[in-house]
Parts: C-alpha cells; structure tokens; sequence
C-alpha cells in the first residue's frame, strides 16, 4: 500500500508538470494531500486528444468514456487550473455546434470519445435525455472561461455566439419557459408522439430542473436560477460588445426571472426555497436549492444566509456536495468549505472517483481557499487568503487572463506575481477591517466590502508591471 501512494503522488506530479497546469502547495497538510490527490484524478481522467471527439476529460460517470453538459459546465475551472484548456474550448464548442432545430433547440446531453451522443442518454432526434438548465449553464460557463482565461473565443466565436443567441430566444420559446408560463407550462413540450411515460427517453426530454427524482415534475427553481443566470451573462457579454440595447434586453429579461424565485418560491413558515413545482400544483423540496447559490440568483441576504444554513446542515451526495467548497468560501463560511474539501478528498467517501469531485476541489483550493478570481474585462486579477493565519501557501503558474501567476500567502502578506506582457491590476484583499494596506512598504488606504456571512474585507487595487513581483500587507 506504501509503495502504491508513492507511486501514485509521483504521478501526480508528473502529471502535473506535463500538463503545465498550477502547483499548489501550502503547510495546511490536510490540504495539501487534498490537492495532490485531485490534481492527479484531473490528469488521470483527461482523455486521449487523438480520440475522435478530439482533446476531451472525463465528466460523466467514468465508464462511459464521455463527457456531460452539467458536469462539464462545473467541471470547467477546475480543468483550466489545471491546464486541460484545449480540452476545454473542444468540449464546450462540440456541445455548442450540436444545437439544433431538430432537437427543439437542445444539444446532445453527453457526448463520448467517439464523438457521437452517448447511447445512454440517447436513442435518436426524437427520443432522448436533456435537462433543460444545461444550455443556460454552458452559456454561463463560457462567460466564466472568457473571465478567467481571457480568450475572447468563448463569447466572440460564430459557434458559441450563435448558441447564445438560439438558447435565448427559440429555446426558451420552444419549452414554454417565459417568465409568465413557469407554472402554467405543459409538463411534457415537444414530447414524442405516441408518448411513453414508461420511456425515460420520453418523460425526460426536457426535464424542467437538475433534480431528476421528482414525478410529474414542471418546473424547478434551480432551472429558474440557472436562465437568470445564463441572461445575465448574455447581457455582460452585448454590454462587452457595446452592445447597449441589447445587453438592456437580456438584463431585463434576467431579472424576471430572479424577481419570480423571491416572489413564489420562498416558503415562509420554513424558511427556506421550495425546489420544485408539480403537475398538481405542489410545491415541495429536496435537492437543487444549491444551485440558487452556485448561480447567484438571491439578493436577500437574510435569505441566502437561511440557503446556507439549511445546506450546511444536510447530507447531500458528491455531485451537490462538489459544488460546496467554492460556494461556502464565496460566501463567507470558510471553515466549513475547509472541511467539504477534506470530506470530498477522504479515501472513505463513497463516490469520490466519480470525476466532478476532483475537478471540485481543484478549483475550491484555488478559487476558494487562495480567493484567486481573474475578471479579463476588467484586467484585474483579485487575491483574497481565506485559510487558517498560521499557514503558508502558494500556487505557482497558474494561468489566467493570458498571463502567469504565482500567488503566496504567508500570515498577514500576500506576495503576487505574474509574467505577461502586459500590465494588470491586482486587487490585493484581506479579511478584516484595515484602514490602510502597506504596498511594496507604502501605505494605501483601503476600501471595503462584505461578503455574505458579514464579515469585512479591505482591499486595494494596484497597477502591476508586467513581469514584476509585488507585496501587499497588513498590520
């Protein structure tokens, strides 16, 4: 066993290096094997690019040999950290190219290395598996690639454009999913004719949520979310384009939607989101409410608060849970993101092969944990420690925004490096109220903000040359 886990780090390494993607290592031992043990699931399930679905990675259940659209949209940053951005840029352009009239405007659902739809969600045009949440995330996840890589080939290329603008407008059309139809909406459009109810293919071909265990469901909130979510970011991207009108467009038709979440689905005497609506007219919960977080769809801070609390309270399964560790850091509850990336990494977790778990805490490390969040419309690169005081960490070539970065951490400084040839803005954050931040042993004053759970954090913006290496501390 001794000899199997030496080997097994020495080709993580390797792995790692090869595929030139960030080495992460900190004095945190806990997480450090955290990460050693994901980074290496990552290169282990990246697939041959020689395939004929070309360079691709394991997201979906790994003996299938194939990938998923809501597995890959989470899946995403956790690759880019850890270099598979070919695979990334493929994947996403195979599901965007598949979008078609024939399906009613979906895609294939899961694609295999053979570059066909997977035969178990599949049978033909007519008879197959979709979630309809899956294009608006693939829609959200481009906007996230462009954020982080800056490659403007995932907003800007004919392909992708042409999804977004199918999925906004004949998608939703198609599937009766305008802010007035949520509940009056059939339970089965564009279904087969004859239609079996017997027959997955057939119930299933539009499932109005991720959650997949409700009976006659209509419509789930987390499709709700998950449509703001996805307008939101078209409206980003036309305001990107200096597209005024239309970016005014997507933003108003995306808050309808988030204004309809507020309006219908909060359950007061529980205090908490109903997650799905039925063909009878019920309200009920279970899953999904995560993604109300994970898309960013509440405004209500008590409300959110109430979210996370019923969340950290549950046993959810490894998909749900390997969203948690980045939500639970961006939200303000650090310890507890701590504890979801060990229990996601612990040998003895059923499930913990399955590929979007490592993917999950690759990026909850680097994300989460180290507060790296690259924004290449704005050219910044924000860094916010979010670890235990007495621990040292790093992550070293690491690369966004066309750059490098080396970011260390280290007690109460933050030491910042990149390599482009350009210059950029970082925005150096720390937790706590501190009125003025020493920068290279100058003092600046600070600005603030809080995160969701109420606490402070103080930050500065800095202009850094490009391949320069800049400090930033606190008292």
């Amino acid at each position: 066993m001794k000899r199997f886990l030496i080997i097994s780090w020495l080709l993580s390494c390797c792995f790692t290096a090869f595929s030139q993607g960030a080495v992460f290592t900190t004095t945190d031992t806990a997480v450090q094997q955290a990460y050693r043990w994901a980074a290496g699931m990552v290169q282990h399930y990246r697939g041959n690019a020689t395939d004929p679905a070309g360079p691709w990675y394991e997201a979906a259940l790994p003996a299938r040999n194939a990938f998923c659209m809501r597995d890959v949209a989470h899946q995403t940053i956790g690759a880019a950290i850890c270099g598979l951005d070919k695979e990334n840029r493929n994947m996403l352009r195979a599901f965007a190219t598949h979008i078609a009239e024939k399906r009613d405007w979906c895609s294939y659902w899961e694609i295999n290395k053979w570059a066909l739809p997977a035969p178990e969600d599949y049978r033909n045009d007519r008879e197959f598996w979709y979630n309809l949440n899956a294009n608006f995330d693939l829609l959200f996840a481009c906007w996230k690639l462009y954020k982080w890589t800056g490659d403007k080939s995932y907003i800007q290329h004919p392909v992708f454009t042409h999804f977004f603008d199918k999925t906004a407008n004949e998608y939703i059309h198609r599937w009766v999913l305008q802010p007035d139809s949520l509940f009056t909406r059939p339970l089965h459009p564009n279904a087969p004719t004859p239609f079996n109810k017997q027959d997955y293919f057939h119930r299933c071909r539009g499932l109005a949520s991720y959650v997949e265990n409700v009976p006659d469901l209509k419509m789930g909130v987390d499709l709700i979310a998950a449509i703001y979510r996805g307008l939101s970011s078209l409206s980003a991207i036309a305001r990107l384009n200096n597209d005024v009108a239309k970016a005014a467009r997507y933003e108003s038709m995306a808050r309808q939607y988030r204004e309809k979440i507020d309006a219908h689905w909060w359950n007061s005497g529980d205090q908490r989101y109903y997650t799905w609506y039925n063909g009878a007219g019920e309200f009920g919960t279970g899953e999904g409410e995560m993604f109300l977080l994970w898309f960013d769809a509440l405004k209500d801070t008590a409300r959110s608060r109430q979210t996370m609390a019923h969340l950290l309270a549950g046993r959810w399964n490894v998909e749900t849970t390997s969203y948690l560790p980045v939500i639970c850091y961006q939200q303000g509850y650090w310890q507890q993101a701590r504890g979801y990336l060990l229990q996601l990494s612990d040998p003895t977790t059923p499930r913990r092969e399955y590929p979007e778990v490592s993917f999950g805490v690759v990026e909850g490390i680097v994300r989460g944990l180290m507060g790296i969040e690259p924004d290449a419309p704005q050219r910044r690169i924000t860094t916010l420690y979010r670890g235990q005081a007495a621990d040292t960490a790093t992550v070293r070539g690491l690369g966004v925004m066309n750059t490098t970065v080396t970011v260390t951490h280290k007690g109460k400084e933050t030491v910042f490096q990149h390599s482009g040839k350009q210059p950029l803005r970082w925005r150096a954050a720390f937790a706590g109220k501190h009125d003025r931040i020493l920068v290279q042993g100058v003092a600046m004053a600070a600005s603030y903000q809080t995160d969701n759970n109420g606490q402070i954090i103080s930050f500065v913006d800095i202009k850094v040359p490009a391949g320069t290496s800049w400090k930033a501390a606190i008292k």
